[in-house]
């Protein structure tokens, strides 16, 4: 069995291997929760794993920088890893964890490719519009670690919450024995939502990133006295003036489709959403519930 014992945890790096050491909890009918991430832990990785821990028998963390949901080949060699730092993160909390660390080769075996799904419409919105391909890789990776690990929760924060809703409805159209748990967005104390591509801004703008979402505060704040165009051409103009961030796009859409809208309609819920380059090539991306 290649194991390697590292604090309270234990790490993998084939799928075979954690599938056996996974055995004993099933026998014994504990539960196992599941928090899939790319690496570059921060707190709000944390929160997620937190949660599954007080929800669950057993944690299982996958680290794995998924090629195919990655439209743009500077992104993903730009994309930072360190499994060794990951490690001493995660060894911060308490309970039973295991990690899985696998090579691309032992997660997709004969090809590295993407499924091509149909998500009702989901993965043509936002994301879709500006990543063409990468929800086929979200929802092709996230399948095959469900089935790898069996959990009986994933853990997925609402920050990527267009994600969240593919995820799952991808679980619904694959029929996968999982329930998918949104957990709120951690944010940096100065408001920016907290991610890995952080790490790559410069001091000075990481510092004045929380423009982004006192952005949507306004938003938030005049959602009902403000039509929906006003928003827009607001939330324009307030991009214009800084010199350090250029606004991708900016959408209000309904909660549950994704869908752009125009007005509001009494009870149905929306949300807004951004996605915006800062630093030159980092693209950082926020949300937040408009009612």
């Amino acid at each position: 069995m290649q194991a390697v014992n590292f604090f309270k945890m234990i790490v993998f790096h084939h799928q075979n291997d954690l599938k056996d050491h996974l055995l004993s909890y099933r026998s014994s009918n504990k539960s196992i929760g599941f928090v899939p991430t790319m690496g570059a832990l921060h707190k709000g990785h944390l929160s997620l794993m937190k949660k599954a821990l007080q929800e669950n028998d057993i944690l299982v963390v996958s680290i794995f920088v998924n090629p195919t949901q990655f439209n743009n080949v500077d992104d993903l060699e730009k994309y930072p890893r360190d499994l060794d730092s990951d490690r001493n993160t995660i060894a911060s909390l308490q309970g039973e964890i295991v990690v899985y660390a696998p090579a691309p080769e032992d997660v997709y075996e004969d090809k590295v490719i993407s499924e091509v799904f149909s998500f009702d419409g989901l993965e043509n919105q936002m994301e879709g519009r500006f990543r063409p391909g990468h929800f086929d890789g979200v929802g092709t990776i996230v399948k095959k670690l469900l089935q790898i690990v069996s959990p009986n929760k994933a853990y997925f924060g609402e920050k990527d919450y267009q994600q969240l809703l593919i995820v799952k409805k991808m679980v619904a159209i694959e029929q996968l024995p999982v329930v998918i748990v949104g957990c709120p967005i951690l944010r940096e104390e100065n408001g920016l939502a907290m991610s890995s591509r952080n790490e790559r801004l410069s001091l000075k703008v990481r510092q004045k990133s929380g423009f982004i979402y006192k952005t949507l505060l306004d938003v938030q704040a005049c959602f009902t006295s403000k039509s929906f165009k006003e928003i827009s051409t607001y939330v324009e103009k307030m991009f214009e003036q800084q010199e350090d961030f250029k606004l991708e796009y900016f959408s209000i859409t309904d909660a549950d489709t994704l869908e752009a809208v125009e007005s509001a309609e009494d009870n149905k819920k929306y949300r807004a959403f951004i996605a915006v380059y800062a630093d030159g090539d980092v693209r950082l991306i926020d949300n937040i519930a408009l009612n």
